[in-house]
């Protein structure tokens, strides 16, 4: 039976909510005191819940308040149904809210192919007062933004420069793939000496001795005594792909940024080996707050983070749990 039913057959919400209260304070008195009213209002509302569903939810014989066979099956339900009523007004209050300002944020440079355009989509469709800017081309860039406070927040690739910054848990985690045009060469995982003897297509081009992906590369090259020496070296990631798919030579990617040309057919990818995993995070200003706007942007980008990496089918293949 689904949370609503019970509302469309006259229980309220505030019966809900004392009726949940009652099962974990352990008695009317306790659920009264911590929700502000009087023992006899929250009792007898509780009977008209009774009343309205027909069965009855706690037996009141014994020292301590019993929940009923029938009330232990409400609690899952009215707690959905609860749940779902703050959700909305939670949802409601922001809205109205968040009226005017402006959104200050700064994210890495492939965002835009996978998250960022939905995601302000979404946040203009809920709030269409709210300016929205959203800048950066590399996470270390970011980074020095929000430190000097042109930006409130940023999303970036970790490791960081964090002196002045908050930052906060990874929220997304994706994972260095091996792309070529060539099927032979992703046969099976690439390794450090695989790289070093390949015809290989970098981007990040200005941003060389900041990209963590190269920093990694260095360092391992370094640990195997072998080079890494690009042919090729462009800005952007998907200039690298559009190379690799042409034939020009091979490229490291990020997953989610080559998963549409693996799924047209138009490139095969390969795990590095050992995996080479890319962590992302939210940051903020240490010494400054943020504004509505801002936080209510960051609170839905993580929810679109976490539904990407819910809904990839692909994503346990090329990123196993750690």
């Amino acid at each position: 039976m689904e949370g609503r039913q019970f509302m469309a057959e006259g229980a309220t919400l505030r019966q809900l909510r004392y009726f949940l209260r009652a099962v974990e304070a352990g008695s009317f008195s306790a659920a009264a005191t911590a929700e502000f009213v009087a023992q006899p209002s929250l009792s007898d509302q509780i009977r008209r819940l009774e009343r309205t569903l027909g069965a009855q939810l706690f037996s009141r014989g014994s020292r301590n308040l019993q929940v009923t066979d029938f009330g232990r099956l409400l609690i899952p339900l009215a707690e959905q149904t609860v749940r779902s009523a703050d959700t909305l007004a939670n949802t409601a209050r922001e809205a109205k809210e968040l009226s005017s300002g402006e959104v200050l944020f700064g994210i890495f440079s492939s965002a835009h192919l996978y998250l960022l355009v939905p995601l302000i989509a979404e946040f203009r469709a809920l709030h269409p007062q709210v300016r929205v800017r959203t800048v950066g081309l590399n996470s270390s860039e970011v980074a020095d933004s929000v430190r000097r406070g042109d930006l409130e927040a940023g999303l970036v690739q970790l490791p960081i420069d964090d002196s002045g910054l908050t930052v906060g848990p990874e929220v997304l985690v994706d994972e260095v793939v091996y792309a070529s045009a060539d099927p032979s060469h992703t046969a099976k995982p690439v390794n450090i000496t695989d790289l070093a003897s390949s015809r290989l297509i970098l981007s990040e081009a200005h941003w060389q001795t900041e990209d963590p992906l190269r920093r990694g590369l260095l360092e391992r090259a370094r640990a195997f005594g072998v080079e890494i020496k690009p042919e090729v070296e462009v800005e952007f990631q998907t200039a690298a792909l559009e190379l690799a798919v042409k034939g020009v030579g091979d490229t490291l990617v990020s997953y989610f940024v080559a998963r549409p040309y693996e799924t047209s057919n138009r490139i095969f990818l390969a795990p590095l080996d050992p995996p080479y995993k890319e962590r992302f995070a939210f940051i903020t200003r240490a010494s400054g707050g943020l504004s509505p706007s801002t936080r209510r942007f960051m609170k839905l980008a993580h929810r679109h983070i976490t539904n990407l990496q819910r809904q990839d089918p692909n994503w346990t293949r090329i990123s196993p749990a750690d």
